[in-house]
């Protein structure tokens, strides 16, 4: 006799039922109700089968002005552009699961030491913990940029795959988080405010049965933007990591000319070097530099010359405020006024006060009260 199929989960049979279900005005009611009650089925799932890493994964520590993760399939050349781009020495092999564990490098640009972490091969699946997911997942937890490395051959599928799979695991890559702000009450029912006013924007009364759908029925909603269905859910639940992604095709030495710029054309956006070779590796640094928003800040003494040889790595911004409190933070209670000179200057010396927006490359004196 046949084998009989096993009844399907009520997380498949949902999923199932908003894949055949098209989006209209007539179903966007249904749909997101249903999205909701797959969020919360999926959240009470995964903290059942939870167990695996927690915190910061393989015991390493975040050091240095950034941490980027290399993320990719086995054997995309990982670790070959982890040695190129840094002081590392991942072990290379062209076969799979050749990183078992979790290698560290220091790339050094423009001032700033940028911690590189090559990670084992990720597998379709990751997200519910296959390969080991959870470990891997932990360490993108805490990544201000993720490099997702791709093979040339295979390079759109493969951003596919691992874009589903980081999104499913609860990463928004290259997202900004909803401005939506929720103050959770004991009493009183949902205050809803919306101050978008776009016509994609969800109306209240669908905003309000989602949240009821999610179990919040008192809280003080506040949304400032056009929100999605989608959007709203990752609101409410609290709980995505949103973080810079950049793609990079290695093994680009293996395509033909017209390989390439049949490539190229398509994939806007990537990047396209050759560990082996060494081919446009400084297209990486630069990319890097640019995707973490670095900016450089020097410091200059009074009656003294700009030292340009070790700047403070800023984020882009930074204000003289940020500055001065990175340098120390009793000087805010002494702070007086800042000269600076450079690009937001209006010109050389310019005296200005905390709230000064700075740009990459100026230059910072600090006059304090005595």
């Amino acid at each position: 006799m046949p084998k009989e199929e096993e009844p399907k989960s009520e997380i498949e049979q949902i999923e199932e039922e908003l894949k055949n279900t098209k989006y209209n005005k007539h179903t966007q009611f249904h749909i997101g109700k249903l999205k909701a009650k797959l969020a919360m089925l999926k959240e009470k799932d995964k903290k059942a089968k939870s167990g695996g890493a927690r915190g910061y994964g393989y015991g390493l520590r975040k050091s240095g002005d950034a941490t980027v993760l290399l993320v990719g399939f086995p054997s995309v050349g990982k670790s070959s552009l982890l040695n190129v781009i840094t002081n590392a020495d991942s072990k290379v092999g062209a076969y799979d699961f050749t990183t078992i564990d979790v290698i560290p490098g220091v790339l050094e640009y423009r001032g700033a030491k940028i911690q590189i972490l090559d990670v084992p091969g990720i597998i379709e699946g990751v997200a519910s913990g296959k390969g080991r997911g959870k470990e891997i997942l932990a360490v993108v937890r805490n990544a201000d940029l993720v490099i997702m490395v791709l093979d040339s051959k295979k390079a759109e599928a493969q951003y596919e795959i691992l874009s589903k799979e980081l999104h499913d695991a609860g990463f928004r890559l290259n997202e900004k988080p909803p401005e939506v702000f929720i103050h959770k009450k004991i009493d009183g029912g949902l205050h809803i405010q919306t101050v978008a006013r776009g016509k994609d924007s969800l109306p209240k009364d669908m905003i309000k049965e989602i949240l009821m759908e999610m179990k919040l029925l008192n809280a003080e909603i506040v949304i400032r933007e056009d929100i999605n269905i989608d959007r709203l859910i990752d609101a409410v639940q609290g709980n995505r990591i949103y973080v810079r992604a950049l793609p990079v095709v290695n093994k680009v030495d293996l395509l033909s000319q017209a390989e390439m710029r049949s490539l190229s054309s398509r994939f806007k956006g990537a990047l396209f070097v050759s560990a082996t070779e060494k081919e446009n590796i400084d297209a990486i640094r630069e990319g890097v530099w640019r995707a973490l928003g670095f900016v450089r800040v020097y410091m200059k003494r009074l009656g003294k010359e700009a030292d340009k040889k070790e700047p403070l790595i800023m984020k882009e911004g930074v204000t003289v405020k940020d500055v001065c409190e990175k340098i120390h933070k009793e000087w805010a209670n002494k702070f007086k006024f800042a000269k600076i000179w450079g690009k937001s200057a209006r010109f050389p010396g310019q005296e200005v006060g905390f709230e000064q927006i700075l740009q990459d490359e100026d230059v910072v004196e600090f006059h304090m009260e005595r």
